[in-house]
């Protein structure tokens, strides 16, 4: 409160935090200009060819990445249909949304197989699995692409750093080349909206 008794609104941040700031913008700016447009353009393309085909589309990941894969799921599954006027739709999974399977697998065996022992009860060859994990070396995540490999799924991958341990594991992989992950998640969600927009317009035009 200032001396004349007027309530103020403090100011929290000023001199070094917004240096802070500045500089956290200034590296989602450099990062995202980093970004392989063909490799968002190839992972389109493959998830095109999921829906014409009716293939289903599995998403994994943690934390911030199962947000995300939910939040993607939902995009395709629902935010695909608004302005097409034809019966076929995404068939879209989010894995980590039942979270009575999870805590289960994750209690009775190993929470490494959460998303693993989920695809052994649905993953079907050709189907989509489209991963994410920042680190790109969460085990969990890793051992669903395993078992999705086996079946004989189209990995696809959504990551950071240098790709981790997930990179080899994939079809497709888009390596958001920072080592901060919040910016790489930010540009997780990016991609995750540039591919739905792209989609979408491709699925109004017809194609």
């Amino acid at each position: 409160m200032s001396k004349n008794g007027d309530r103020s609104t403090p100011l929290l941040c000023a001199g070094s935090e917004i240096g802070c700031i500045t500089e956290y913008f200034q590296s989602l700016s450099l990062a995202l200009r980093s970004v392989s447009h063909e490799t968002v353009n190839a992972i389109a393309n493959a998830l095109l060819s999921a829906y014409h085909e009716e293939r289903a589309v599995f998403l994994i990941g943690n934390g911030g990445s199962a947000s995300l894969a939910s939040h993607f799921a939902c995009d395709l599954g629902k935010g695909t249909t608004a302005r097409i006027q034809h019966g076929r739709r995404f068939r879209a999974h989010s894995l980590t949304d039942n979270i009575a399977m999870m805590t289960a697998w994750a209690n009775d065996a190993n929470y490494a197989d959460i998303f693993a022992e989920q695809l052994r009860n649905f993953v079907k060859p050709r189907d989509v699995v489209l991963a994410i994990s920042g680190s790109g070396n969460s085990p969990n995540v890793l051992n669903g692409l395993e078992v999705a490999r086996e079946r004989g799924a189209f990995c696809i991958g959504l990551t950071g750093f240098r790709g981790g341990k997930m990179k080899p594991l994939c079809d497709l992989c888009l390596v958001v080349p920072s080592d901060n992950m919040q910016v790489i998640e930010d540009i997780h969600l990016s991609v995750a909206h540039a591919l739905f927009t792209t989609i979408r317009r491709v699925l109004e035009a017809g194609l």
